[in-house]
């Protein structure tokens, strides 16, 4: 699943499309390898993500200068072929997650003393930083990390926040872009969304980025734990339609991981081997987690194994 540049595919599944690169879906499975020690692994696929933004260098530019009118397709791409040319397809192509993902990762890595640096790469990141004000991310309408409705997403900003966060000992960082996004969140949450009361894409508020307060954090746990939460996985949002059968949302195994990683951190070791235990069983035959199960049965989707859900599984695991 890994590519000649270092970048991951989103799952072994070309039929789909799967085979292509995620900048999100890349940062996730990163930290399963960071969790064993493989810090190179991490390093060379963040380089190689600089590059393909780099690549396309161009519009940001464009956006700093004219952020207006915000057409989808003037927004950093959020999906490339190997070659790191963006998949010309009408998608869900707003997402701004993506870009304060791997802000937070590119941060993370500096804070561990792990991050090296190349000719290009502070400026290219200072422009992400721009790129974002630009957009006015904290109120911008994006697709999420679902990418479907344009809307205001609490997942979407507070990815922005956190990439922010973790830059701003590298970059200038205007201290507004904080304050807006800090202000956007109190507000928000613990909703999702104007249409979501609760969203599995919200534990990422909890971890890794870690920019809830403790309230924000336990609604969002109970919501997601007494709402989304099913036998082989996690729905993303109550009436989701994607691989919907009929008889409910489809169950995405990485919740199950995802719970368990966040319980472990605040120290409940009885959740944290209840969801341990519960993504052990919702491997396959193979041993992999798919995407996700059609809801009430044990047949999952061709896109196995999901890199991303694989990753929070080790992570899950490590002591």
């Amino acid at each position: 699943m890994i590519h000649p540049n270092g970048l991951f595919a989103a799952a072994n599944s070309a039929a789909t499309g799967y085979h292509r690169i995620w900048i999100r879906d890349n940062v996730y499975t990163l930290l399963g390898f960071e969790a064993q020690g493989q810090f190179d692994i991490s390093i060379k696929a963040v380089h190689a993500l600089l590059d393909i933004i780099k690549k396309h260098e161009h519009k940001i530019d464009w956006m700093i200068k004219q952020p207006h009118p915000k057409e989808k397709w003037r927004y950093i791409h959020p999906r490339y072929d190997p070659n790191g040319n963006e998949v010309l397809q009408d998608w869900g192509n707003k997402q701004n997650d993506a870009i304060g993902a791997l802000l937070w990762k590119i941060g993370d890595l500096d804070k561990k003393g792990r991050m090296t640096w190349r000719l290009g790469d502070k400026e290219i990141v200072q422009k992400l930083v721009h790129y974002l004000e630009a957009i006015e991310y904290w109120h911008d309408e994006d697709n999420g990390m679902w990418e479907e409705n344009e809307e205001v997403h609490a997942s979407s900003i507070g990815a922005c926040l956190a990439g922010l966060l973790a830059v701003q000992q590298i970059v200038k960082v205007p201290l507004h872009l904080i304050a807006h996004a800090e202000h956007a969140l109190r507000t928000l949450l613990p909703r999702e969304s104007v249409t979501k009361e609760t969203d599995l894409a919200l534990l990422s508020l909890i971890w890794p980025y870690n920019v809830v307060t403790a309230a924000e954090r336990e609604q969002i746990l109970f919501n997601v734990e007494t709402k989304l939460l099913r036998n082989k996985g996690v729905a993303r949002y109550i009436g989701d339609r994607y691989y919907n059968n009929g008889m409910g949302e489809a169950s995405w195994t990485m919740g199950l991981p995802w719970l368990a990683i966040i319980h472990r951190a605040l120290g409940d070791s009885q959740k944290y081997y209840f969801y341990l235990n519960k993504t052990r069983e919702s491997a396959n035959e193979k041993g992999e987690l798919p995407e996700l199960y059609y809801a009430e049965t044990s047949v999952h989707n061709e896109n196995t194994p999901l890199a991303w859900a694989m990753s929070l599984w080790k992570v899950a695991e490590h002591e």
